[in-house]
């Protein structure tokens, strides 16, 4: 199951790049972020197909999505100064938590 882990990884870090360029392309006027943004998500998504060889697909889009979330809430503070009032942030230290519960408690990480 590591080998599954580093595929999430990898399909994490791709989306957060997808997503960066995503709002550099301002809609996708402009060529070079567009492409990245496109490049991204396809292997985002690839290796996304490969970590579901062993994870479960809940688990796998909790870890996802949840890390997604912090990473781009902290792109966006710093590249972009779209700074997260505290609702935001309490909301986002939810999500945190339910992915670490799933990742610690449930039974459902496992084949």
């Amino acid at each position: 199951m590591g080998r599954s882990y580093i595929y999430l990884m990898l399909a994490i870090v791709f989306e957060i790049i997808a997503t960066t360029f995503l709002k550099k392309s301002e809609e996708f006027s402009k060529l070079i972020p567009s492409l990245i943004t496109i490049v991204g998500y396809a292997a985002a998504f690839y290796f996304m197909s490969l970590t579901l060889r062993q994870v479960p697909i809940g688990v796998t889009y909790a870890i996802w999505s949840g890390v997604g979330i912090v990473c781009i809430t902290c792109i966006g503070a710093i590249a972009f100064k779209q700074i997260p009032d505290w609702p935001a942030i309490i909301g986002i230290a939810l999500i945190v938590i339910g992915v670490v519960v799933i990742n610690l408690f449930s039974k459902m990480g496992t084949h």
